[in-house]
């Protein structure tokens, strides 16, 4: 039996520990990650949580809609046991009607199917020695790691905020920037006083270029969120860092997650790497309901 559960009522125990064991485990799905991330969530529960789908939502004008978070890439459907198509259907159509507007991201090992629209993220196995993962890199890209080094670039443990200001003055557009930087900074600091998360920038002689906010989960680090000056771009911070944390985490178990990107640039930029795809799908339930 599938139910609507509302966050003040859920076991939250139980619920991490489905989220912690389920096959399709992501840190986006954690109740401690949605509370910081949703101003609203509940979530369908199956039977004693055997499988979860937490439902994150806002209210506008007084209705009721299921929209994805910032810094939330993939959720759906979470299970101890695989699941089939037929009850992914099952808890899909249960959620509840009063939710007139539904646009929610399901993760990787989840059904497609004709009504969702296909979404792409890039992920790198870790598990070979740094030079084998080196090989698989473009042309372009072994090049600009050269690049970084001839210009003796440096990593250190740097401050969000920073990071924050160079976004600001280095990117034309940004999704409701107050909005979308409070949930930043409010991530950074349980992320990294639960020794969860890591913020490192790139210097060269001591001028900061850039950097990037990763998260670490289980064999997951996460690329979520990173800024660059034009000048650090210029040096290759970008594939500079990003290089010297995959040699970091060679021959691991771990898998580095570009989080996307459907831009064709960006995603250019993270297969260059050696990064595969890996698709997710995206469900409009104002248009499945109507059809």
């Amino acid at each position: 039996m599938i139910q609507y559960i509302k966050r003040k009522n859920l076991d939250v125990l139980k619920y991490d520990t489905c989220i912690e064991n389920s096959i399709q485990s992501r840190i986006y799905a954690f109740s401690w990650y949605l509370d910081l991330v949703a101003d609203n969530w509940d979530v369908l529960v199956l039977n004693d949580y055997q499988a979860v789908m937490p439902l994150p939502w806002k209210r506008k004008f007084g209705l009721k809609y299921i929209t994805q978070p910032f810094f939330c890439q993939q959720l759906g459907i979470f299970s101890l046991h695989t699941i089939f198509k037929e009850m992914q259907e099952r808890f899909l159509n249960k959620i509840p009607k009063k939710f007139l507007k539904i646009s929610i991201n399901m993760n990787s090992n989840n059904f497609s199917s004709a009504k969702m629209i296909e979404k792409k993220n890039y992920i790198l196995s870790l598990d070979a020695s740094h030079d084998t993962i080196f090989k698989s890199f473009s042309k372009g890209r072994k090049h600009a790691v050269k690049v970084g080094e001839r210009n003796q670039l440096e990593i250190k443990e740097v401050s969000l905020e920073l990071l924050i200001e160079i976004k600001k003055d280095n990117y034309n557009y940004m999704p409701s920037p107050i909005y979308y930087f409070s949930i930043l900074r409010n991530l950074s600091k349980y992320m990294i006083d639960n020794n969860i998360g890591y913020v490192l920038g790139v210097f060269k002689d001591d001028i900061l270029l850039g950097g990037v906010f990763l998260l670490k989960q289980k064999n997951r680090i996460t690329y979520l969120f990173s800024s660059f000056t034009q000048f650090g771009k210029k040096l290759k911070g970008p594939t500079f860092i990003i290089n010297k944390i995959l040699e970091k985490n060679a021959n691991t178990n771990l898998i580095f997650d570009f989080e996307g990107s459907n831009i064709k640039g960006i995603a250019s930029f993270f297969k260059s790497f050696g990064a595969k795809k890996e698709n997710y799908y995206q469900i409009n339930l104002t248009k499945y309901f109507s059809q």
